[in-house]
């Protein structure tokens, strides 16, 4: 059963990847007859994000075209025109349009990745259950004590993760420096990203 949606949080999907070592773009990829990227925006919906927005790049019309037609009015979208330069480039892009949202601007978003087909609902809202709820939560999964997605970020976060953010390091190096409440979540999912078909 879906979890209440929380209006203060937003999902943020980064989903604008070439996929070059897998062999194409894992946003389009379908398994058991649901592409990846419709998947996982559903899980972060289902696991308690009153809304997703999911940053594009490689093959950007078929992705917003297959979110579309899977998903309501509770999904969007934003380019991320120098997605090739890593997805550090991916969270600014995303950070930045829910930034400028003007009074809809959320208190915090959970960042999760598209290739990770196995972190389901239940993951994320362990993760959305596990901080207050203000601008300054600061948590995110892990598995078997590896810190992985999806990440809790609240807005007073947001400036200083950006400014770390560079290459495929996305806010690697920022989360190092300020240690985020971890969610023990091994239980529930691998957690691992699927980088190749094997």
């Amino acid at each position: 059963m879906p979890a209440t949606p929380d209006p203060r949080t937003t999902g943020l999907l980064l989903a604008a990847g070439a996929g070059r070592r897998y062999g194409g773009p894992k946003a389009l990829v379908v398994e058991d007859g649901e592409p990846w990227v419709v998947r996982t925006a559903r899980a972060l919906l289902d696991g308690g994000c009153a809304d997703v927005l999911v940053v594009t790049g490689a093959d950007a019309d078929q992705v917003e075209e297959l979110l579309a037609t899977h998903e309501g009015s509770r999904v969007a979208t934003t380019r991320c025109g120098t997605w090739e330069e890593g997805m550090g480039e991916s969270l600014r892009a995303g950070l930045t349009a829910l930034a400028t949202r003007g009074r809809a601007v959320p208190l915090r978003v959970l960042v999760h990745l598209v290739d990770l087909p196995d972190v389901g609902a239940d993951v994320v809202a362990r993760v959305l259950a596990s901080r207050g709820g203000g601008t300054d939560d600061l948590a995110r999964a892990a598995y078997d004590g590896r810190p992985g997605h999806p990440v809790l970020l609240g807005r007073d976060h947001w400036q200083r993760a950006l400014a770390d953010a560079s290459g495929d390091a996305g806010a690697r190096t920022y989360l190092r420096r300020a240690t985020p409440y971890l969610v023990e979540c091994g239980d529930l999912s691998t957690g691992r990203d699927v980088d190749t078909r094997e």
